[in-house]
């Protein structure tokens, strides 16, 4: 059995697996850059080495030197996460050679679906929807145009080991296909060392709702309902929800089948999560799965209320899952709201610096992952994402309300954060109307960058005043007093003259 984990991460995903680990008496063991000595999950874990410099990819994406910890600390399992080494099979056949669990699916199932023209390849085998597209590397311009036309534009040029938006070109004109075909595959290889690209159909206003998986050692599977994620901005999430505004139960069932054909087709264990795309006519199609947990895993942990990091766990133990998909339920509404150190004034550049005051919002159905205290400096070597913000409530109008107020609660100074933007958000139209596709950000940016007032600062600057009023007048106390200890308090003659006190 499992009794002490290291986490191969950093930041609010490390100190949320921990969290789960502890609750378990499980001993967690972090790992961290010279850059990140103070940071939370360090202070936060059993046990912590530092790894290597601040790059990521001398410490964080260091495997031997990970693996090598690993034993130091006689660690029974690693957990990756989500990014860095978390979707790495190079990485997870390292650490089973080394004789360590690693808390995620099979070597196989990594390279499968990491591979975007394989796990294509594999959908259609299994029966699940693929949008049109080739299902080969494109390596000659011809064959690229040729294969453009008979597909139609706007078409998808993407990086079959791609991710995160990288290596991704929309073509809507022939005369552009060439010049977004070299630049896709220049970026392919810089991200991710391979430079194969493929080309899709772009659907036209699409949603992007993806559907939570879990498997365990003994051929049982489940999904646990779908995450709409349609708010991005260049294909980076940026708010949640779930349900989907978009879902009939009819395409819940449907759709949470064919996910779950999709992790069968490579024998999936633990928690991953398969991607589609859905049009108006609500037609659905294969995106892609992640072998891995997602950031916006908390919105499914609250309404289904299963902690999937102790789901991954026990899986990884061997234990067969405790709930069937008969037993699983979705209840209420939850929204997650990604908390970025960023100015998006300055075209969402990010915003690295000391933290001079935090305050996270509290209260009933509200739940902050983040990383970040007073006095922390935020380094500018990673991911600018400082926390996760969940709200939940019985009703989607609702659960948006007490999102609203828990971004008005959360005061950060020192770092300019998205906190304005997302706030902008959940007062956009088309979003409380549940009417928004991925095109959302793009279509409503005008509303999305106005202030409305200057509440953001106006708080911090009342302080400041309030403050500097206050030492003025102490000066000036002093300076028309000659005896400080003949002063009388007002309290105390009050409480004199009311017969509460007698001194």
């Amino acid at each position: 059995m499992i009794r002490k984990v290291l986490v191969a991460n950093r930041g609010e995903i490390a100190v949320r697996v921990m969290r789960s680990c502890r609750e378990m008496g499980i001993l967690s063991v972090a790992v961290f850059s010279e850059a990140d000595r103070k940071s939370m999950h360090v202070r936060y874990a059993d046990e912590a080495y530092c790894v290597g410099p601040a790059s990521s990819a001398e410490s964080y994406l260091n495997i031997d030197k990970i693996i090598e910890v690993a034993k130091i600390a006689k660690a029974d399992a690693i957990h990756p996460g989500y990014g860095f080494l978390s979707e790495n099979a190079n990485f997870a056949d390292k650490v089973k050679k080394a004789g360590i669990i690693f808390i995620g699916p099979s070597i196989h199932a990594i390279n499968t679906m990491g591979d975007k023209l394989t796990a294509r390849e594999l959908m259609i085998k299994s029966g699940v929807p693929v949008v049109p597209g080739t299902e080969e590397n494109i390596t000659d311009n011809n064959r690229l145009k040729e294969i453009a036309n008979q597909i139609g534009y706007p078409v998808m040029i993407k990086a079959s080991a791609g991710g995160g938006g990288k290596g991704m070109r929309l073509v809507r004109d022939e005369k552009d296909v060439v010049s977004a075909y070299e630049m896709a595959k220049s970026e392919a290889s810089s991200a991710f060392g391979n430079d194969a690209v493929y080309i899709e159909k772009y659907i036209e206003g699409p949603h992007h709702i993806e559907f939570q998986i879990m498997a365990d050692q003994h051929g049982n599977y489940v999904h646990l309902f779908e995450r709409e994620c349609s708010v991005q901005r260049r294909h980076q999430k940026v708010v949640e929800e779930t349900p989907s505004p978009l879902m009939t139960p009819e395409l819940r069932a449907e759709m949470g089948k064919r996910a779950i054909d999709a992790a069968k087709s490579v024998d999936y264990i633990g928690a991953g999560t398969v991607e589609f795309l859905v049009d108006n006519d609500l037609n659905f199609y294969f995106l892609e799965m992640n072998t891995r947990l997602q950031v916006e895993h908390p919105i499914t942990e609250r309404v289904t209320g299963i902690d999937l990091v102790k789901a991954q766990i026990n899986v990884a133990n061997g234990l067969p899952l405790p709930f069937k998909q008969e037993d699983l339920r979705q209840n209420g509404h939850a929204i997650e709201c990604r908390i970025y150190a960023e100015d998006h004034k300055n075209n969402f550049m990010p915003s690295p610096g000391v933290v001079k005051s935090i305050s996270e919002p509290l209260g009933l159905g509200v739940r902050t992952d983040g990383y970040v205290y007073e006095g922390y400096e935020i380094p500018f070597h990673y991911d600018p994402m400082i926390s996760k913000l969940i709200s939940w409530a019985p009703t989607r109008s609702e659960a948006i309300e007490r999102m609203k107020r828990a971004l008005y609660e959360y005061k950060i100074i020192g770092v300019k954060t998205s906190i304005p933007f997302v706030s902008k958000i959940m007062e956009a139209e088309d979003f409380v109307e549940g009417k928004y596709d991925t095109h959302f950000i793009e279509k409503n940016m005008d509303f999305l960058m106005t202030d409305d007032d200057c509440s953001d600062y106006c708080e911090d600057i009342a302080l400041l005043v309030a403050y500097l009023d206050y030492t003025e007048k102490m000066k000036l106390d002093g300076e028309h007093t000659l005896d400080t200890k003949k002063q009388n308090s007002e309290w105390k003659e009050f409480a004199r003259r009311r017969n509460v006190i007698r001194l």
